[in-house]
């Protein structure tokens, strides 16, 4: 059995993918946060999202 495979180019992938699921997560439990702080936290979880599918976006390539 060959057990040298190489998984290295996945991890930067898989990475991207749980911190993105990370800030979608904090993006739907801003509903249960009181207005003033959800207005304070959504750009920068929407910032960091937008960072990530675009690191995404260049993997792909």
């Amino acid at each position: 059995m060959d057990t040298s495979r190489d998984f290295q180019p996945v991890y930067p992938y898989h990475d991207l993918l749980v911190e993105l699921g990370q800030v979608e997560m904090a993006i739907e439990g801003l509903g249960g946060r009181g207005e003033s702080e959800r207005n304070a936290l959504q750009p920068d979880l929407e910032s960091r999202m937008q960072s990530l599918l675009d690191a995404l976006d260049h993997l792909a390539v």
